[in-house]
């Protein structure tokens, strides 16, 4: 375990990167990469991610998707293959058990993880935290399809406000010497599922929490766009609320010279709480060989109920 005066960062060399916040001793996530069941499409993941208070604000392998596992980057429909776990949606026939098409995202190493004062989007002075790992995609064979870059920056830590904040950074090259085509079960034929990418689950107590977006509210924010939408839900075994924010960076919405592809919101409460800001719900995105697609996703954890007003005024206070 090290630190310099801000947050800390432990490793189990194999297994996970911790980071602690070390004035209340809360572990905020443990960065997990070690081996998970080929059957679950293996990738890193954050678990348990926590408020300041110590309350866990994410769901593990629960009974009806085992492969759902806190906040991780997935990508359900990948050029036929599934690097997001479980069955396949297959159009016509509903979701199969086909586990020739089920891949996985490999840990190759850590360019870095370190603690600093001085972080560039450290803006509270209490010290930050970045981890940065690169990785590999594979479909069932194993072969190389795709290098990611991946940067997570841990920020603007407040006790005072009891929140705070993580940048996920991904860059994704195609190392195919054909065309990686991003899809969902949307583009497959599924209505009104488009998940894909960046990917939370929450706890089984989050089930009928409320959403909320900048101008609307409910389940009705399904498949629509908007630069931020937030979950608020009471936890379970301890009293009080947590509030979750998801933002999308504004750059997100291109690929490519000048080509647009906007990101649109997956989101539900029942049967279970999830959020992903999807790349791909109405239409597969398309990578060139050598091409890289780069996304950039805010999450911020914060202990009590936070309304719309509070929500609007926290990200005007701290813009990308």
């Amino acid at each position: 375990m090290t630190a310099h005066g801000g947050l800390r960062i432990g490793h189990a060399h194999g297994d996970r990167v911790t980071v602690t916040e070390p004035t209340t001793g809360v572990e905020l996530f443990s960065y997990v990469y070690g081996p998970e069941a080929a059957w679950e499409a293996p990738k890193p993941y954050l678990h348990p991610l926590r408020t300041l208070a110590g309350n866990v604000v994410t769901d593990y392998r629960p009974n009806d998707h085992r492969w759902h596992k806190g906040l991780q980057m997935t990508a359900s429909h990948l050029s036929g293959a599934n690097l997001w776990g479980g069955n396949t949606y297959v159009h016509g026939k509903g979701y199969l058990e086909l586990p020739e098409r089920v891949g996985s995202m490999r840990h190759v190493k850590f360019d870095q993880f370190d603690q600093t004062d001085q972080i560039e989007v450290d803006r509270t002075g209490t010290g930050g935290a970045v981890i940065v790992e690169r990785l590999t995609w594979h479909p069932y064979d194993g072969s190389l399809w795709a290098a990611e870059e991946r940067r997570v920056e841990v920020h603007d830590v407040a006790p005072e406000s009891g929140s705070w904040a993580l940048t996920w950074t991904t860059s994704v090259t195609n190392r195919r010497d054909e065309p990686l085509r991003f899809g969902s079960p949307t583009t497959a034929g599924r209505e009104m599922a488009g998940y894909t990418g960046l990917f939370w689950r929450g706890p089984r107590g989050f089930r009928s929490g409320r959403i909320i977006g900048p101008d609307a509210g409910g389940p009705e924010l399904m498949g629509q766009q908007a630069p931020w939408l937030a979950y608020c839900a009471e936890h379970d075994v301890s009293d009080g609320y947590a509030t979750l924010v998801f933002a999308h960076a504004p750059e997100n919405d291109h690929t490519g010279e000048g080509g647009a592809h906007p990101a649109h919101w997956f989101v539900r409460n029942e049967p279970f709480a999830a959020v992903a800001p999807s790349f791909a719900f109405f239409d597969e995105l398309e990578l060139a060989p050598g091409d890289t697609l780069t996304r950039r996703y805010r999450v911020v954890v914060a202990d009590g109920a936070w309304e719309r007003e509070k929500i609007a005024k926290y990200l005007a206070e701290h813009p990308w």
